[in-house]
């Protein structure tokens, strides 16, 4: 595996932790990393029961980290009730790590639809065809959602549903974790009060 070093042993890699996220996204991406974008979202609950599971990561938007999804899906019934998440993205050529907690909120309609037009045909109809974390009785089921969705849109481009869009996780709370020898890893924690504040760096023991 490819070692991280920095320019100084003391350094942090730079001052805005999502400036740093976005350059260790692109060298992942150029140098083929398994599933650059694979990004693990954790939610709970308002009686503060805790649910992960991996989504993609869409980029920052505003100053905030961007991911799609249902906004009837189990995830999203969570960020209702309670709007905080944390990420975790995992870059292991490069044994790199991001971890992220903080506020969540919706993106604007215009911005969920400008994300919708961007994606394949087959991924907006699929937006319709799922009722994303709900029952269903058999695979027979969603084939024939999509059958029916495909047949409905078949002479006309795919609308995006209202119930299907963007959210932002603001962050608070920032570390990177650069991957060293004998577990001796170096960890920079990132902190601020407010989105206009600088951020507050420190050094974590490993």
């Amino acid at each position: 595996m490819a070692h991280f070093h920095s320019d100084a042993q003391s350094a942090a890699p730079g001052a805005d932790p999502l400036l740093v996220l976005q350059r260790w996204y692109e060298e992942a991406q150029a140098n083929k990393d398994p599933l650059p974008d694979a990004m693990t979202l954790a939610t709970a609950s308002s009686d503060a029961r805790p649910s992960a599971r991996i989504v993609l990561f869409k980029g920052i938007l505003r100053g905030g980290i961007f991911f799609v999804t249902n906004y009837q899906s189990r995830k999203a019934r969570d960020l209702e009730e309670n709007p905080r998440a944390a990420l975790v993205l995992h870059f292991p050529t490069w044994e790199r790590q991001v971890r992220v907690e903080g506020r969540v909120e919706r993106t604007a309609p215009s911005e969920s639809e400008a994300y919708f037009q961007s994606r394949p045909r087959g991924s907006q109809l699929g937006a319709w065809a799922s009722p994303q974390s709900q029952p269903i009785t058999s695979r027979a089921e969603i084939e024939a959602r999509s059958q029916e969705v495909e047949h409905r849109f078949e002479h006309s481009p795919v609308t995006r549903p209202e119930f299907w869009g963007g959210y932002l996780v603001i962050p608070e709370v920032v570390e990177l974790w650069l991957g060293r020898a004998d577990r001796l890893h170096d960890r920079f924690v990132y902190r601020r009060d407010a989105d206009a504040n600088p951020w507050r760096i420190e050094r974590l023991a490993p």
